[in-house]
């Protein structure tokens, strides 16, 4: 591999620099989580800061791998066409949108949930009982589906780390600027044109983000991956319309 473009080359150090901490100490890791990774706005946990700061961390070394290796990939080509500060730019803002689309998603989910908690007769202070104290579910699950419950302790306390936003804004990127590039997977040996294979990578993760249903297994932010995506898109688009008019 050719040497990585000075940006890119940064980038994919921060990245390894945050993540080493957590390996050497879990204490420290857990630490950098509760301040860094992005958090449910009602969380106490929750700052602005997060929307930028989620994207320099990971939660295990083939999350961390697999989002570098795309950015190495990907980024490399994208650095050369744009330059680096047109790149950067690019990957913050898919990054951050990513965030926002997640968060909104994660919102209204919620949002639908805590209407059905007030409906069967529950209070705001019932639901600060209900996050902090599993040993009275049987209480609200009189009165509650399970999905209820767990739907609102998972927006609330699961935090969203990594790159993968801003990593899909890059690959629909690289995917509008080389549609006919050959692109593979590991379960997929046989190389399909980027033009099909991205497309279909972001439905896969409609698919999961909707039905809730992963083929890669849970803990996945697949409406932050959609996100960047749908950012990453528009951004292009506009790139393009303007380039049009002049």
């Amino acid at each position: 591999m050719k040497q990585l473009p000075p940006v890119v080359l940064g980038l994919i150090a921060i990245n390894a620099l945050v993540f080493v901490p957590s390996l050497l100490s879990p204490e420290i890791g857990k630490s950098i989580q509760s301040h860094f990774a992005l958090y449910f706005p009602k969380n106490d946990d929750f700052s602005l800061i997060q929307f930028i700061s989620y994207m320099f961390l990971h939660g295990s070394p083939g999350h961390i791998f697999f989002n570098m290796f795309a950015l190495a990939s990907f980024g490399v080509p994208l650095t050369i066409i744009w330059g680096w500060r047109r790149f950067l730019s690019f990957y913050f803002v898919t990054g951050i949108g990513a965030a926002i689309i997640y968060t909104a998603v994660n919102y209204y989910q919620f949002s639908n949930a805590y209407s059905i908690f007030l409906q069967a007769g529950f209070t705001s202070e019932n639901f600060s009982i209900l996050i902090t104290n599993k040993s009275i579910d049987h209480i609200f699950l009189a009165k509650l589906p399970g999905e209820v419950l767990s739907t609102l302790r998972s927006i609330y306390y699961t935090p969203a780390v990594g790159a993968s936003g801003a990593i899909y804004g890059i690959l629909v990127a690289f995917g509008v600027l080389f549609p006919n590039a050959k692109l593979s997977l590991i379960f997929i040996p046989v190389p399909v044109a980027a033009k099909f294979f991205i497309p279909a990578v972001v439905l896969l993760d409609l698919f999961s983000g909707i039905t809730g249903f992963s083929l890669f297994g849970a803990g996945i932010a697949h409406w932050a991956h959609v996100g960047g995506a749908a950012i990453g898109f528009l951004i292009m688009l506009y790139w393009k319309t303007k380039l049009a008019m002049r």
